[in-house]
């Protein structure tokens, strides 16, 4: 009789790893791929309903579906509620990208379409692939991160260029005099790079940033 060979249960676990990183990817491609103008909202999960950003975010979202856009968000609460809550007006306008977190991260009321990830590198792919613009209020690592991949995927032409826009000038100051006195003045990057991003006050400022830059386009 031929003995059986025992299978590496880690060897296991990393093969069928791919399979379930192949399905999200595949789901995400299924169901964005319908979406033909999105716009990527990010922003704390933390932030509380009776913020202005939160405020801010609900009536941005509500400005932008009403232009015929649908929004994306992390699903979660916080800027990423407001936004669903704003954008929930239309079928398949209010969209969720939900994260599988041990706290914090639970799906909001107001997302009319909701596909769940269990990898970062996948959900963020479909943030930006289908995006005609990324929205970024203030937040903490999650949305400092999402700010800083989306500005390298531009610098580095993986993605095109589309609107990136930063809103709250006072959260944002900070961070943008250090790149410039650190980053810039060491030649970490060019000054053409803080072309990548805008930094508005107000919700109708990153509507008008929007749509100045497809108008242009069009132009070319």
């Amino acid at each position: 009789m031929k003995k059986q060979t025992s299978v590496d249960p880690v060897l296991y676990e990393e093969t069928w790893r791919i399979f379930r990183i192949m399905s999200e990817f595949t789901e995400g491609f299924e169901e964005l791929s319908k979406i033909k103008k999105a716009i990527t909202i990010f922003g704390s999960a933390r932030t509380k309903k009776t913020d202005p950003y939160y405020l801010l975010t609900d009536k941005l979202a509500s400005s932008l579906v009403k232009k015929g856009y649908s929004v994306i968000t992390g699903g979660g609460p916080g800027i990423m509620e407001a936004a669903n809550k704003g954008a929930n007006q239309k079928k398949k306008t209010s969209i969720g990208l939900n994260i599988d977190l041990p706290t914090e991260q639970q799906p909001n009321p107001y997302i009319e379409k909701m596909i769940n990830f269990r990898y970062f590198f996948c959900r963020k792919v479909m943030f930006v692939k289908y995006a005609k613009a990324i929205i970024i209020l203030p937040g903490g690592f999650g949305t400092l991160d999402e700010f800083f991949e989306i500005t390298t995927l531009i610098q580095t032409k993986k993605v095109n260029k589309i609107p990136v826009i930063l809103i709250g000038k006072k959260y944002w100051k900070g961070l943008l005099v250090w790149i410039q006195n650190s980053l810039e003045a060491s030649g970490y990057i060019k000054s053409p790079d803080f072309k990548i991003f805008t930094l508005v006050e107000t919700g109708q400022e990153a509507i008008n940033e929007i749509e100045k830059f497809y108008k242009k386009k069009k132009k070319e």
